[in-house]
């Protein structure tokens, strides 16, 4: 194909998001589940356009990759009443199979129905198909009716990218005798469901639509004309007996109808409406291809990268047979197609389905003589072909996972060769992905707030066991939680597992929407065990995981643990962020129910477990996301407060994240080592943070969040988004196709990004699809978006990018640009837009010290796309000070990678798709423009704002004079110069022994002294927390009128809490005024007069500055005979972080550590334990 330029200033379509669903005709921006959902309505006007008075009825239970599609019937309610179509969400899938089930039945009873028949839709997941598979095969065995007829969705996770196991629904919809059609694209999803449908009323049988992640979760440009099908009637069969449901009916004849004449009803129909056809065969072809859905687009991408289109085949001598219908197999197509070829080569994924059939209808030809071709496909051909007997290494094609081009390209070129024929192009030389080693993987977490980074966590001595939910993820923390089951038997392996262990009592994590699917009957059957257990029913008030659903039908706190008494549960307890919430409500709940706040959650299960029977926790906590999502339309309370870290008064000892478990709370890089900071934008609100025993939280009440920079900041250069506008770039010709990997976390906009391309190329008359691959990226990990934009809808064989093909790169995420998963997409010519700010990844959760291999993950990407074609962009840092929200930071790459000529749209194409968007429309189009000014004048824009994740270099050699004169000044502050003065005179002596000292020995001692020396009292911190450094960063980060308060335990005032620690409260700004008269007392420090030296923390916190000076000085003169170890001890002070006993215990390690070293060093062994080190031993 010829290049072609998208034309500047060229009309766009008249196009709205509407159209989707109320377009008549045409084509349409439309995504997999959307066009599921407009079947319905194209049904229904064929339906009154025949003079048909159907109604339709929908119900299911959602699972990825069908996550969405109930959010989206709910979307258009009005449009569905308007047309009789009921959308009845089930309570779960079997239940939902048998409520259609029970539309058939209605023309049972003619005389009782309002409507001529119903078409009935029922969808759910794999795992969800395999649990209906009674009431499926009733319901076929039953029949449809006449004017009625039904659909099974049944969607695959064919990778188990956000499943508990990979699926393939196949073998059981074929032991249910459900025919099976599978779409290849969006547009199939339109035709081959209104034939579905035709096809159900005409044989009486219910009929499958195999539907995968690739095309459910791609957006493309489809026609949404409800009469570009017809749909012919079986013409070759006829049936001598009426097939639709009907009563009486004798059970023992449902079978023969079913095997004798509703499935050769279906294969009639199948060959008269042609769901199955030859797109390509020649006289001289010796190679047949044969494929259907997804394989039948990796087939035509693998073709591609061979260099064969489809005007070459014939002479290539290669054959092409596309499936619609996969089982069962029509033969007449299958023979006709055979004739004259060698070989067969079938691709399907999973197990063989295609390829048993097709070997049974040639089989006969062979048998009898006749030329029948060899057919392959998971095997070679042989006589070692069965399907277990094949070496996993002698497979042609795998039969697990998914296959992509590349593998089905190997296999055809290794065919090819085989039989002789013509060599092809060589494959684009890329590393296979199992060798493509990430330097760090983006793993889900829990979200920011999450309830539960709190609810999961369980006693020391006991464990738990997880389900289907969020709450999963808890396998992969350090929270002693272990295995797994199918959804709904939450708990129940205990019953048989608690017979024959030693342990007495298991913890078993059930989310809501479970309990309310079928997790209920779990409960009963320990109940019934009589099996000691606790079940912690996590009620989130949201089905989280899918996407924030609602549950199924009423459920509250109060109704639950109702449930849990009637089912027998012997003692509840409810858990919660807010218990005052009860109060006056207590009657609502099941006698006997108690109420705790969730600080008290451990002690609450050391009590539970020790009872001999079952008991339930409910821990009641709405999702984060939910309430974020709630917020933004004003149904949910916003409290107007947020905290702030004093990165001054922090010691990075990081018991915020053990007690919060919190991804918002980031690291901070500054000149006295690892802070902490929290990311306000991803925030929600929690303020479990708060609870780590540490008196750096600042609450800020009222105001908000700042959208520009302080004025002062800000300078004479301005608002850059009031800058003239940019002059427009050369944008890249399009060749048949051009392709853009979008990638980023989950829950930043990067798949908005995606779909304002496809929406763009849309609005510009151009062919395109945007494939989503999220999985549970929606909790923090790695998510992509495909997008492919051609002139010609022949020109995007398949959504994915395949290997080596992307043009540009829009990097959202650093980790997530390095993984395999995207550098193995890039040209060696790509043209990378790259974030640089890494925001810290689930690792750093586990690992208050873990640092980002930054250079490594630079180095990965610089290895797929040319050095000189990658961008590294601050598009974090432009977003939080130009923006006020790192959310922006997408779409300040998007006007980047525009402006740099990286995007084949038009300027006003992309600016109609972010204001149909809908979403915070100007300040996106003022980020988009931002993103494009950087390009234009990146120097105006580097600016680096207060409060930005920083990665860096740990442990690099610093200038000991500038580092000496540093801490010299802060302890001046600190105390007065005489105290600086001793530090000074220490560090002289020590650089003056004479001693050979390892590289960053000084360093060390320079830093670790002023530590131990500087260590934060009560005047430390008033003073910290009254200086003006910490008013301009809360300035840089907060707009309009707010107070300040400070999360507090004073040492003589908190109370305890019920693990006998002390609790930190909150303290208004009066606190501001007495921490400036605190900071003036500290001439007392260390004095008779100090009120608080006397306590054991400062009593070992002046010890701990003697015991490092002489370990210091007893190691000098061994210095060359163990320069590692004596730096070792130089750091040891590195461990001694945080605030009472938090600090407590780290120096009971680090003096244990000390003794060690001392005595390996000196080989006088280990001096013996002071009466202060026992004390400090048991008082950690």
């Amino acid at each position: 194909m010829s290049e072609v330029a998208p034309a500047p200033g060229a009309l766009l379509r008249p196009a709205k998001l509407e159209d989707r669903y109320q377009l008549d005709r045409g084509p349409a921006y439309i995504s997999g589940s959307q066009a599921l959902v407009r079947l319905l309505l194209n049904q229904s006007a064929r339906d009154r356009a025949a003079g048909l008075n159907t109604g339709g009825f929908v119900s299911g239970y959602r699972g990825s990759p069908l996550s969405g599609l109930d959010q989206t019937l709910w979307g258009i309610q009005k449009l569905l009443k308007e047309r009789q179509i009921e959308f009845i969400p089930g309570l779960n899938e079997d239940l939902a199979a048998t409520a259609c089930w029970g539309t058939q039945q209605l023309m049972q009873h003619p005389e009782e129905a309002t409507v001529d028949g119903v078409f009935a839709m029922w969808y759910g997941k794999g795992p969800g198909v395999d649990r209906s598979a009674d009431a499926l095969k009733h319901a076929n065995a039953a029949g449809t009716s006449a004017h009625g007829g039904a659909l099974v969705l049944a969607a695959d996770d064919h990778t188990a990218k956000s499943s508990s196991f990979a699926h393939q629904s196949e073998q059981l919809l074929v032991a249910s005798f459900i025919p099976i059609l599978y779409p290849s694209n969006v547009q199939e999803y339109l035709d081959y469901g209104i034939h579905g449908w035709a096809m159900s009323r005409a044989s009486g049988l219910w009929v499958g639509l195999k539907c995968v992640g690739d095309i459910v979760e791609t957006t493309s440009i489809a026609d949404v004309d409800p009469f570009r099908v017809e749909c012919r009637p079986p013409e070759d069969f006829k049936a001598t007996e009426d097939v639709h449901i009907r009563w009486p009916d004798v059970w023992a004849t449902q079978e023969p109808r079913i095997v004798r004449t509703k499935l050769p009803l279906a294969l009639s129909y199948c060959r008269a409406n042609a769901l199955n056809r030859i797109v390509a065969k020649g006289a001289g072809s010796r190679i047949g291809i044969i494929a259907g859905g997804k394989p039948y687009n990796d087939v035509r991408e693998a073709l591609g990268l061979l260099g064969i289109g489809e005007q070459d085949m014939d002479a290539r001598g290669i054959a092409l047979l596309k499936l619609g219908m996969v089982w069962p197999l029509e033969p007449q197509i299958i023979r006709e197609f055979a004739q004259g070829l060698d070989e067969i080569f079938v691709v399907e994924e999973k197990r063989a389905l295609i390829e048993q059939q097709v070997k049974d209808i040639l089989y006969p030809l062979a048998a009898s003589g006749e030329k029948a071709p060899q057919v392959v496909g998971k095997s070679s051909g042989g006589p070692q072909c069965a399907e277990f007997e094949i070496p996993y290494e002698q497979r042609l094609l795998r039969g697990d996972a998914e296959l992509g081009p590349a593998d089905i390209a190997a296999a055809l070129q290794a065919r090819l060769h085989a039989a002789g024929m013509d060599a092809c192009q060589a494959l684009p030389s890329t590393p296979e992905k199992g060798k493509l080693l990430a330097p760090l993987m983006r793993t889900p977490y829990f979200c920011s707030g999450c309830p539960h980074n709190s609810s999961t966590k369980v006693p020391e001595g006991s464990r738990a066991t997880a389900g289907i939910g969020c709450h999963y993820m808890a396998n992969w923390m350090d929270r002693r939680t272990e295995s797994y089951t199918h959804m709904g038997g939450e708990g129940a392996p205990w019953v048989g597992q608690s017979r024959f262990s030693k342990r007495p009592h298991m913890f078993a994590n059930m989310g809501d929407g479970t309990f309310f699917h079928s997790g209920s009957l779990s409960i009963r059957q320990a109940v019934a065990a009589k099996t000691p257990m606790t079940f912690k029913v996590l009620f989130n008030d949201a089905t989280a995981l899918t996407g924030g659903q609602p549950h199924d039908g009423p459920l509250t706190a109060p109704m639950l643990t109702q449930l849990l008494h009637a089912e027998g549960v012997s003692r509840i307890v409810v858990v919660s962020d807010d218990v005052e919430k009860y109060k006056g409500h207590e009657t609502a709940f099941a006698p006997g129910t108690t109420f705790h706040h969730r600080r008290d959650l451990d002690a609450v299960q050391r009590e539970l477990r020790e009872l001999p029977f079952v008991t339930a926790l409910v821990y009641d906590q709405t999702c984060a996301a939910e309430k974020r999502r709630r917020r933004k339309r004003n149904k949910y309370p916003d409290p107007p407060v947020r905290y702030v870290i004093n990165p001054e008064v922090c010691e990075g000892c990081g018991d915020c994240t053990v007690k919060s478990n919190c991804v918002s709370i980031e690291p901070l890089e500054t000149p006295l080592g690892r802070k902490r900071q929290i990311n306000q934008s991803s925030c929600n609100k929690d303020y479990s943070c708060a609870d780590g025993f540490c008196p750096s939280f600042v609450a800020v009440e009222g105001g908000a969040l700042r959208k520009k920079p302080v004025a002062s900041a800000a300078g004479a250069e301005g608002d850059p988004a009031a800058w003239p506008e940019p002059s427009h770039p050369q944008l890249p010709a399009l060749h048949s196709s051009y392709a853009v990997l979008v990638n980023g976390i989950g829950g930043t906009g990067v798949l908005t990004i995606g779909n304002i391309l496809g929406m763009a190329a849309h609005l510009q008359g151009l062919h395109c699809s945007v494939m989503d691959m999220a999985g549970l990226a929606q909790k923090g990990g790695a998510v992509w978006s495909h997008v492919r934009i051609a002139t010609s809808a022949e020109d995007i064989h398949a959504p994915r990018i395949p290997d080596a093909t992307a043009d540009a790169l829009i990097g959202g995420d650093l980790v997530v640009s390095a993984h395999p998963d995207s550098v193995s997409r890039l040209k060696p010519n790509c043209r990378a837009m790259v974030n640089t700010n890494v925001s810290p990844t689930s690792d750093f959760q586990r690992n208050r010290d873990f640092s980002m291999p930054n250079e490594a993950l630079w180095a990965t990407i610089e290895q797929a796309c040319a050095e000189k074609n990658l961008a590294k962009i601050p598009a974090h840092d432009i977003a939080v000070r130009y923006c006020g929200d790192s959310v922006y930071a997408n779409m300040i790459l998007l006007g980047a990678a525009w402006q740099a000529g990286q995007v084949p749209l038009s300027h006003d194409a992309l600016r109609r798709a972010i204001e149909l968007n809908g979403q915070a429309v100007e300040a996106n189009l003022r980020a988009f423009k931002i993103g494009r000014q950087y390009v234009v004048s990146p120097q105006r824009l580097v600016a680096k704002p207060a409060a930005v994740v920083q990665w860096l270099p740990r442990g690099g050699k610093e200038n000991v004079p500038q580092l000496v004169q540093d801490r010299r000044d802060r302890l001046v502050a600190y105390q007065g110069s005489s105290y600086a003065q001793q530090y000074e005179g220490f560090l002289r002596k020590v650089g003056s022994s004479g001693a050979a000292m390892p590289d960053g020995y000084e360093q060390a001692v320079a830093k670790n002294l002023f530590k131990l020396m500087a260590y934060k009292d009560e005047y430390e911190v008033a003073r910290l927390h009254s200086s003006a450094e910490l008013r301009k960063l809360i300035e840089s980060q907060f707009d309009g009128e707010y107070k300040v308060g400070f999360s507090l335990a004073p040492p003589l005032f908190a109370r305890r809490g019920s693990d006998g620690l002390p609790r930190k409260q909150l303290y208004g700004g009066w606190m501001a005024s007495a921490f400036t008269v605190l900071a003036k007392l500290k001439f007392l420090r260390g004095t008779l007069f100090d009120p608080f030296g006397y306590t054991h923390e400062r009593r070992t916190e002046r010890a701990l500055i003697d015991e490092y000076k002489k370990g210091i000085q007893a190691t000098l003169p061994f210095m060359a005979a163990h320069p590692k170890k004596c730096l070792e001890l130089a750091r040891i002070p590195e461990q001694i972080r945080g605030f009472g006993h938090v600090k407590l215990k780290a120096i009971g390690e680090a003096r244990e550590r000390q003794r060690a070293l001392l005595g390996e060093i000196t080989g006088k062994g280990a001096p013996p334990m002071t009466h202060e080190h026992r004390l400090q031993g048991a008082s950690s």
